[in-house]
C-alpha cells in the first residue's frame, strides 16, 4: 500500500482517502464520491479496528461483507481497497498509541473510555500507510471528526481533513451500519433523535439561548418513546466540545441513545439547516 501510494504521489497525482469499517451504505458512498471529486486516486480502507471497541461492545457482531463492499466501492470509482489484517495493524509486541486530549473527554469519551485512543491510533497509522493528500470523514460522528482534525494539526500531519454532512435515510434517520440491528418498532423510536434535533433547531430559531431548556425538551421527546435509553444529550462548543450553558458562539447539539441494544448517535450545529 505504501509503495503504491508513493508511486502515485511521485507521478504528480493527488491521493484521497476514505477510512471505513466496511458494510457500506449511501453515507459511505457519498464520502467516496467527494473523494473522487477531490483527487486522481481514491483509496478506501476497510478495517474493523478492535482497539476502538470496548469489552461490552459489538466488535465480533459488527456487520461485514467484503464482496458487497467491493462492488459498491467500484460503482463510485474507488481505485484501491486497503484491507489489512489485525496482524498487519497490531503485530506482536505492539505498544504505541495516540492520545488526543480535551476534545475526546466529553460526549462519547465519557461512556466509551479508550474509544478515541483507538480511533486516533488507527487513523494515524492509516494516514502513514496510505499517504493521502486528503481524507474524507462524515460529520455524523462530530467528535471523531474534531479529534482527527486536532491530531492532524497537533502532529503536523501533511494532509487535509474534509468533513461532509450527515447522510440520512428518507425518514431522517442518520445512516449507520448499525441501523440493520433495529427492529421496525425500534426504528420508529430511533427517529426521536432527529426529531429532537429538529426541535432544538426550532427553539434556537425562536431565540432560545439557554442550553438546559433546549436539552430538557429534547430529552423529554426521546424518553417518551419506547426502547430508548439516553446516554447523553448535550450542547457543546464546536471547537472545544466542552458543554455550554448560555449559547453564544457556534455550538453543536450531540446525542447518543441506545434504542433496544443498538447505540445510535446524531448531531446538528444549531443555526445550520438540518438535512432531514
Amino acid at each position: 500500500m505504501q509503495s503504491h501510494s508513493e508511486n502515485i504521489r511521485l507521478s504528480g497525482k493527488k491521493v484521497s482517502f476514505v477510512p471505513t469499517m466496511g458494510y457500506f451504505h449511501e453515507g459511505h458512498l457519498s464520502l467516496m464520491r467527494e473523494a473522487r471529486r477531490l483527487a486522481d486516486e481514491v483509496i478506501v480502507s476497510i478495517y474493523v479496528n478492535p482497539t476502538q471497541f470496548g469489552p461490552k461492545e459489538d466488535f465480533s457482531k459488527y456487520p461485514r461483507d467484503f464482496e458487497r463492499d467491493a462492488q459498491m466501492a467500484g460503482s463510485v470509482g474507488v481505485d484501491v481497497i486497503f484491507c489489512p489484517s489485525n496482524e498487519d495493524m497490531y503485530p506482536a509486541g505492539y505498544q504505541t498509541y495516540v492520545e488526543v486530549g480535551q476534545v475526546t473527554k466529553n460526549l462519547c469519551g465519557v461512556s466509551r473510555p479508550g474509544h478515541f485512543r483507538g480511533v486516533a491510533t488507527v487513523c494515524c497509522k492509516l494516514f502513514n500507510i496510505v499517504k493521502p493528500h486528503c481524507a474524507v470523514f462524515g460529520k455524523k460522528d462530530f467528535q471523531q471528526l474534531a479529534a482527527i482534525r486536532r491530531m492532524v494539526t497537533d502532529l503536523n500531519l501533511d494532509l487535509e481533513i474534509v468533513g461532509m454532512p450527515t447522510f440520512r435515510e428518507p425518514d431522517g434517520l442518520a445512516m449507520s451500519s448499525r441501523n440493520v440491528y433495529l427492529s421496525p418498532e425500534e426504528r420508529v423510536s430511533g427517529l426521536t433523535l432527529v426529531g429532537a434535533l429538529k426541535l432544538a433547531q426550532k427553539l434556537y430559531a425562536a431565540g432560545e439561548r439557554k442550553a438546559d431548556v433546549i436539552i430538557g425538551q429534547a430529552q423529554r421527546l426521546i424518553a417518551g418513546a419506547p426502547f430508548t435509553d439516553i446516554d447523553y444529550v448535550k450542547i457543546c462548543d464546536t471547537a472545544t466540545l466542552e458543554d455550554v450553558v448560555d449559547i453564544q458562539g457556534e455550538v453543536v447539539m450531540a446525542l447518543a441513545v441506545k434504542v433496544g441494544k443498538t447505540r445510535l448517535i446524531d448531531n446538528s450545529v444549531l443555526g445550520e439547516e438540518l438535512r432531514a
